[in-house]
């Protein structure tokens, strides 16, 4: 790695070790921050021209010099020099080198500080409505698939043991729920990371010059300024709530992924995982292999690990700015990128698969009406304890259901009388879903 001199070294007699450079670097991963850090350098350039802190040319010259190093890193065709530490010192260095002395005058009444908090901050938000997005892709697959199978019977466990009648829409309504409280979620993440700006807030105690941030604040889209300061330098509390936020969605969807799982093996064989999100055996002929799913719950772990990892950089902090906070990014990066994959990939395993319905019908036993039947006796007088104990007395005595008449259930008790339209599923779903 070539050493080029160091913007920040003015004061410094020697240059930087290779390693060391190696070892701080951050430009190989926050330079996805690019059109973010560009869109804060662009307001505070034009907040420093309204203001005469610096001439209304070279604001202008800024902007312009600003836009084309954008285009140029949109095209791929910007050079990155991770001897120059990060995407700031890129950027300032080569907006420099295109504009001349008008681009030293970008970095006045800042500091990477603020600067990268911004970023971060308008990152953290544009992520948190990306993912919304691929969330209400994957709504829109369970919308699409509980339709086609709307009222088509299935059991439902507790315990993974079998425990009542449902249907296969209802069951995936479950998951629609999770979801869209994901959704929301992620709507406050976006909304806290809005919530305030930190530029202006320099290394931690401002800037003499006369900034004006509610103005950047403004055209950067937030609701104000920050009132500490100190705080708005090293406050990471934003990209807390993004991951906890995905660290969260991940669990659903691994939740889902598993249910899948399940259900699309030969023992149960109430779903089928269509051949584009299955893979074979390099061994065994036979084999699908429901690896969308899997991958989709072993990722969670790594987006649990990412939340614990942030949460155990910030937790000895002192105030204010510390170098860890360099360590917030790659975790967060990662975890935007999995669960928007891990969602996009679980839609299309909705969308494409196949349910059993006569398979899943046929593996409701009767013996999960047995709460329907307790309930016809508390609605003919019984308490419910006596009630619960009097069914459970008759399933574990080895009354076969399956093979009861009407006839059969008034002889077992008289207040059974009339309940037998009780052992139908149909009937136990339809009674519930009406509540």
């Amino acid at each position: 790695m070539k050493t080029r001199k160091k913007l920040w070294g003015g004061g410094y007699g020697k240059a930087t070790a290779g390693i060391v450079e190696q070892f701080t670097q951050s430009v190989s991963f926050d330079k996805r921050l690019a059109p973010f850090d560009i869109r804060g350098s662009i307001a505070h350039a034009e907040m420093l021209g309204r203001t005469g802190i610096i001439s209304r040319k070279d604001s202008d010259k800024i902007v312009r010099g600003l836009k084309t190093i954008l285009s140029d890193i949109e095209k791929g065709k910007f050079t990155w020099d991770e001897s120059l530490e990060d995407l700031h010192m890129n950027i300032e260095s080569e907006l420099t080198r295109r504009i001349g002395e008008a681009g030293k005058r970008l970095h006045t009444g800042r500091s990477r500080n603020d600067q990268v908090a911004t970023a971060f901050r308008l990152y953290c938000a544009d992520a948190s409505r990306r993912i919304i997005y691929a969330i209400r892709d994957l709504i829109s697959a369970i919308d699409k698939v509980s339709k086609q199978y709307k009222g088509k019977l299935m059991p439902a466990y507790t315990h993974l043991q079998q425990a009542q009648p449902t249907t296969f829409d209802l069951w995936l309504s479950a998951y629609r729920e999770m979801l869209l409280r994901d959704i929301a979620r992620f709507e406050d993440a976006a909304s806290l990371a809005m919530a305030s700006s930190p530029l202006g807030s320099g290394a931690l105690m401002g800037s003499s010059l006369p900034l004006d941030r509610k103005y950047t604040a403004e055209k950067l889209g937030f609701e104000k300024v920050s009132v500490s300061t100190l705080d708005s330098v090293s406050d990471r509390d934003f990209a807390l709530e993004l991951l906890f936020a995905s660290a969260l969605f991940q669990i659903h969807l691994s939740r889902l992924a598993e249910d899948l799982i399940v259900y699309s093996t030969k023992e149960f064989g109430f779903v089928k995982l269509d051949d584009s999100v299955t893979t074979g055996s390099s061994l065994m002929p036979q084999k699908k292999n429901p690896d969308v799913c899997e991958l989709t719950r072993g990722k969670s772990g790594r987006v649990i690990g990412n939340l614990v990892s942030l949460l155990t950089t910030i937790k000895g902090l002192p105030m204010t700015y510390n170098r860890d906070l360099q360590e917030d990014k790659e975790p967060v990066f990662d975890s935007v990128d999995t669960v928007i994959l891990s969602a996009s990939a679980m839609s299309l395993a909705v969308n494409t698969m196949k349910f059993n319905s006569e398979r899943a019908e046929s593996a409701i036993d009767p013996s999960m009406m047995a709460t329907d039947l307790a309930e016809h006796l508390v609605e003919h007088g019984m308490p419910f304890r006596e009630a619960h104990e009097t069914v459970a007395r008759l399933i574990h005595s080895g009354v076969n259901l399956s093979k009861c008449v009407a006839a059969d259930l008034e002889e077992l008790h008289p207040l059974l009388k009339g309940a037998f339209n009780r052992l139908s599923p149909h009937e136990s779903v339809r009674r519930r879903s009406k509540r």
